[in-house]
């Protein structure tokens, strides 16, 4: 959002804490819920296709007992 004077912006934050405080307790707790479930998990998020793979690999190795 690009802000072209002070008040515009302090209007917009206004606005969007008094949409988070009316937003009921559970509501906000599920759509949290809902997020966090939608995120790719950390390892494809931070190191891509790449680092899923060698995960794999690493997992894939029969260990060695000893």
């Amino acid at each position: 959002m690009a802000v072209e004077k002070p008040e515009e912006y302090i209007k917009f934050m206004t606005g969007k804490m008094i949409e988070i405080i009316d937003t009921p307790q559970e509501a906000r707790k599920e759509r949290r819920k809902q997020a966090k479930a939608a995120r790719e998990p950390w390892l494809t998020r931070w190191f891509g296709m790449g680092g899923l793979g060698v995960m794999q690999l690493i997992r894939s190795k029969p260990r060695e007992e000893g």
